[in-house]
């Protein structure tokens, strides 16, 4: 069971910078409750005169969105019968029971988080990755709003969130610090609790933007760094992150993305090259990750999404995929479908 503080934000906040350090944790063993991760997760007096939950909610106003464009979308997913935008630069997370709508008549899930980029579900809560401030905000809906419960200290700028089914275990990344949170609630409640923190030493001080889990495995992203080391994937056992193998990559795609396996492809799309420069940004394709170093790869960003922007996550929603992009005002998320390898049905959703 977690722990209750009565801290303010401040303290709460000062406490949670000062990181993991000597926090006593094995790394890459697996923990089970009763561990006790409170150190890391708050349980949110949700108004300062102690309403629970439900009580917020119902003196909650639900806002519609008021941006006519997106400014840096990073991530489009549907929960249920919901779907949302991560409006990164905007700093808010908006939703939707329909695609066919302006974005004006979108409603605002939360404007509290700075720069988040993707938002995870199980339909019973909601994990957004508040980037900047290095944590995890946790959301219930109740009674149609959408109400933050609790708050997750999360390294360095997390930046990719995950619910994984197979397992039922929430993955958060913490971009800058090679450590990845592992997240579970009990059946009967919606509270999280803190199972794990599993550590790549390798990726300490790599920006590397998010993982996949691929056939089991889990698939991280070559990122950058201020000593300019080369771009490498690694594949890791998802239980414990023990490295089962690299693959080098050409200095152009240094700065990945996300990698997404649909059917015989690895799709990637990249925003860097190894220094940093937006103008190799782009979506290329792979049957193998080893044929990469050697630039044996199909570049199809120009090709089937006009190019020339910065292509970043890719999501599947019900059969059909659907890729953000910034840069480029006048096509910011597409969807396209893929039949026998084969990309059709490209088009402009925003």
């Amino acid at each position: 069971m977690l722990k209750k503080f009565n801290l303010s934000f401040a303290t709460l906040t000062a406490i949670l910078c000062i990181g993991m350090t000597g926090c006593g944790l094995n790394n890459n063993e697996a923990k089970e409750p009763p561990y006790d991760g409170s150190q890391y997760i708050k349980e949110l007096e949700v108004t300062s005169e102690g309403q629970n939950a439900a009580e917020f909610a119902k003196g909650l106003e639900v806002t519609k969105n008021f941006d006519t464009k997106l400014s840096v979308p990073t991530y489009i997913t549907k929960v249920d019968d919901t779907y949302f935008i991560v409006d990164c630069y905007h700093n808010r997370i908006i939703y939707s029971d329909s695609l066919d709508v302006p974005l004006t008549e979108w409603y605002i899930m939360t404007g509290s988080a700075t720069q988040p980029h993707t938002l995870a579900s199980d339909g019973t809560v909601y994990l957004v990755d508040d980037t900047e401030n290095n944590r995890i905000l946790v959301f219930e809906k109740i009674d149609d709003k959408f109400v933050n419960t609790q708050v997750l200290s999360a390294g360095i700028r997390p930046h990719y969130s995950v619910y994984d089914k197979n397992t039922d275990t929430f993955y958060v990344w913490s971009s800058k610090t090679g450590e990845l949170f592992c997240l579970r609630h009990t059946p009967d409640s919606p509270k999280m609790y803190l199972t794990d923190i599993r550590s790549i030493p390798e990726l300490n001080g790599i920006y590397v933007r998010s993982f996949s889990i691929i056939d089991g495995d889990i698939y991280f992203v070559s990122g950058v760094s201020d000593d300019g080391q080369k771009g490498k994937i690694y594949c890791c056992d998802l239980k414990t992150l023990k490295i089962k193998k690299t693959f080098d990559v050409p200095d152009a795609l240094a700065g990945m993305v996300q990698i997404t396996k649909i059917e015989d492809y690895y799709y990637i799309t990249t925003s860097t090259d190894l220094t940093g420069s937006q103008d190799y940004a782009t979506l290329v394709r792979t049957k193998k990750l080893e044929n990469l170093v050697r630039s044996e790869y199909e570049d199809i960003y120009s090709t089937y999404f006009v190019g020339g922007g910065t292509p970043y996550y890719i999501s599947n929603i019900d059969g059909t995929y659907y890729l953000t992009e910034h840069r480029l005002m006048d096509h910011q998320i597409w969807s396209f479908k893929v039949t026998d390898n084969e990309i059709t049905d490209v088009k402009t959703i925003y």
